[in-house]
């Protein structure tokens, strides 16, 4: 069932079982890292579509459980402040770039996930530990911006083909 508000400017149109039931394992596709944030679309079509609307809060909760970590912690890695958080918790919608951020952290976990073969526990502590090719930062850290999550990428990268990292 979909909730949605009372202004038709903001409405939430994902169901909320969307972000709650499991991905199933034959979702594939260029961005099945969304899975992390609930959602079952995998097309790029679909993505800029709920980007431009903006993701549903119930996403930013499906991330955290994901990552292991606290709401403050996931939105000071989206660059959300908490007052700003709690008021898109009562609107039930992410803004446009907001969404993007989660998305962000969303793929750079998925790589890391990746790197570890389908670990997730062990994704989670190579994210939140400092990490020397990063210059003592956390992966976790470095991904706040699109140039901090290419680099953490890119030492994903470079891990996976046994570069000297």
């Amino acid at each position: 069932m979909a909730y949605a508000r009372k202004s038709t400017k903001q409405r939430v149109s994902e169901a909320a079982v969307d972000y709650a039931a499991p991905v199933p394992a034959s979702a594939s596709g260029q961005h099945e890292y969304l899975s992390l944030l609930g959602l079952r679309s995998f097309d790029t079509a679909s993505l800029l579509k709920r980007l431009d609307e903006g993701l549903s809060y119930a996403a930013f909760e499906r991330l955290k459980r994901n990552f292991d970590v606290t709401s403050q912690e996931l939105a000071d890695a989206a660059l959300i402040t908490l007052r700003t958080l709690a008021r898109r918790k009562k609107a039930g919608r992410m803004q446009p770039d907001e969404s993007d951020r989660l998305v962000r952290l969303a793929r750079v976990f998925s790589r890391a996930i990746d790197l570890y073969v389908g670990s997730v526990d062990a994704a989670q502590d190579w994210m939140m530990r400092s990490n020397r090719a990063l210059g003592g930062v956390s992966p976790f850290e470095m991904a706040k911006t699109e140039v901090g999550s290419r680099e953490v990428e890119n030492l994903i990268t470079r891990i996976e083909h046994g570069v000297f990292s």
